[in-house]
């Protein structure tokens, strides 16, 4: 067991982390420093496979846009379901967000008038999502703030790391965590003022996903066991369009934008169907176009669907889009026909570690940002895009809100603390047949999550599913050897089993949860509401 100490850790490397190191980094009260904790390698994370953009409400550049439309289409997609708090914090932080990735290296693509390029996405009234290289703006925001990073002389990176518990004493003060460097083997007592966890999504409990490996739900399992609350759990955003390839446990994205420039929905025969389920058609909301695309699947007995990209122009198609261009490539698929095989695949988690707007859980000390924390922006349903505007948002926030109000680490620890370390001061190491052993459970755990809590649920395969998921505990548990998969199944089985187990409370269909023996959707009834909105902090509310 190795012993540290540090100002700040932040437990994951996507744009919020990096985002949040980089900030952090430049407040010389850090002189204790700033940890910054991948479970894998830099790269590693859903924030380099973004491919649409970022929403940039920046009425002075785009005349067309304001907060409250971007306000109004967010509440939509989230049913209303939102906190409108938060919602408008976080447009109205936008521009400065923009201008804070400028700062730190990011070159946002620009127009022939060399001004900055907005697109449209699905649920968006107006155009106002901002790319870099087409469609590779995560990988580019990421890089630069990587880069940035360089510079940061009071940051330090942990690699191959994963954390396994918090600690927190009797009073819920949480002065630190234990760490697994499951590359060296070694375990890591690490005390710190204040922890924040920026771990990412969940989508390697599902077959179908266009997560990485590293996204097991890591950081709303550990807050979860410390105790901390979590909230909307039942709200799994499923992407229409990822690439169709068999036996991939990361599926490509194709990015809404490709919809948002023209590309249509058709099926095996060519039909065009989009436009029979919702009036926005391709551009509808995601849960329900990712529903649509299903029942299609199901009427023609077909396994995909087939996005149409000939009317926008293959030419354009590739100069637009280079990295999908490049994925369709490496799949063998004929770009030339105009024709991408695609299929829903959970994309985004809006339940999560339940924050308030100043990114504190209900542990002190303790901070969630990024998909891991659930702070109300999303509601039901994430509004396309919205998503790396949070990170940044609340990252660049959070920054500051711990540059003022500094926490040391800790001098001295209770006995809660000293008994929660010494119970890893001698692990088991784990065999072959164990670990492929555990590689099944967890291929178990994705088949019951994806047939039972998919795009569709109802009261039989949510309770089939927890039955399950119980049973996958008790198994993993005859494994006293720990491991990363261990640490990662035990993890999933968790996060899964909350959500399985909101899913199970909540009896009507809104949003992303569509339950079908309660198929009355609720959301046509705020509609109305949402459109007579007048923005300002607590001068309206949604029911």
């Amino acid at each position: 067991m190795r012993y540290s100490k540090y100002n700040v850790v932040i437990v994951g490397s996507g744009i919020s982390g990096l985002f949040l190191a980089n900030k952090l980094s430049e407040n010389k009260n850090c002189s204790d420093g700033i940890l910054l904790i991948t479970k894998d390698e830099l790269f590693s994370g859903s924030s380099s496979l973004a491919q649409g953009g970022i929403v940039s409400v920046i009425p002075e550049i785009n005349k067309s846009d304001s907060v409250e439309s971007h306000i109004k289409d967010t509440l939509k997609a989230g049913c209303g379901l939102n906190n409108i708090n938060v919602v408008e914090f976080v447009s109205r932080q936008s521009s400065l967000a923009i201008d804070e990735l400028i700062r730190f290296g990011v070159k946002f693509d620009k127009n022939e008038k060399n001004i900055l390029d907005f697109t449209l996405e699905g649920a968006h009234s107006r155009p106002r999502i901002l790319h870099a290289s087409g469609d590779s703006t995560g990988r580019i925001i990421e890089e630069a703030l990587c880069e940035k990073l360089k510079s940061a002389n009071n940051v330090e990176l942990y690699d191959y790391t994963m954390a396994l518990e918090l600690l927190v004493d009797n009073s819920n003060n949480c002065k630190g965590l234990v760490v697994y460097n499951w590359k060296n083997d070694y375990y890591e007592a690490i005390y710190a003022g204040s922890i924040v966890l920026a771990t990412g999504g969940i989508g390697q409990i599902y077959k179908n996903t266009t997560n990485p490996l590293v996204s097991c739900g890591d950081g709303i399992s550990l807050a979860y066991k410390a105790g901390a609350k979590v909230c909307d759990m039942e709200f799994v955003q499923f992407h229409p369009t990822a690439l169709y390839c068999k036996n991939k446990s990361t599926m490509p994205l194709v990015s809404e934008s490709v919809r948002g420039e023209g590309a249509k929905l058709v099926d095996l025969d060519g039909e065009y169907f989009a436009k029979n389920y919702h009036h926005q058609a391709d551009l509808a909301p995601r849960d329900v176009v990712a529903r649509a695309i299903m029942e299609q699947m199901k009427s023609t007995n077909a396994n995909y669907v087939n996005l149409d990209i000939s009317q926008m122009g293959i030419e354009k198609f590739k100069n637009r889009f280079p990295t999908i261009t490049k994925l369709l490539d490496e799949n063998n698929i004929d770009i030339d026909s105009g024709l991408i095989p695609v299929v829903p695949a959970e994309h985004y988690f809006m339940g999560g570690i339940k924050t308030d707007i100043n990114c504190k859980t209900t542990i002190n000390n303790l901070f969630a940002i990024g998909e891991c924390a659930c702070s109300g922006l999303h509601g039901a349903n994430r509004l396309a895009s919205n998503s790396l505007l949070e990170c940044v948002v609340f990252a660049n926030s959070l920054a500051d809100y711990i540059s003022n109000n500094f926490n040391n680490p800790p001098k001295r620890n209770d006995e809660k603390i000293k008994n929660t370390v010494e119970k890893y001061l001698s692990q088991d190491s784990i065999t072959n047949k164990q670990e492929d052993f555990l590689h099944i459970l967890f291929e178990e755990l994705k088949t019951v999550m994806t047939e039972n809590v998919g795009i569709s649920r109802t009261k039989k395969s949510l309770e089939a599913a927890l039955d399950k998921i119980n049973t996958l505990e008790l198994r993993a548990e005859s494994v006293v050897a720990e491991s990363r998969i261990k640490y990662e199944l035990k993890s999933a089985l968790c996060v899964s089993k909350l959500i399985v187990k909101a899913a199970l409370e909540r009896k009507n269909s809104i949003g992303a949860h569509y339950r079908a023996d309660f198929p009355h959707r609720a959301l046509e009834n705020n509609i109305k509401e949402i459109d007579k909105l007048k923005v300002g902090y607590n001068e309206v509310s949604v029911k």
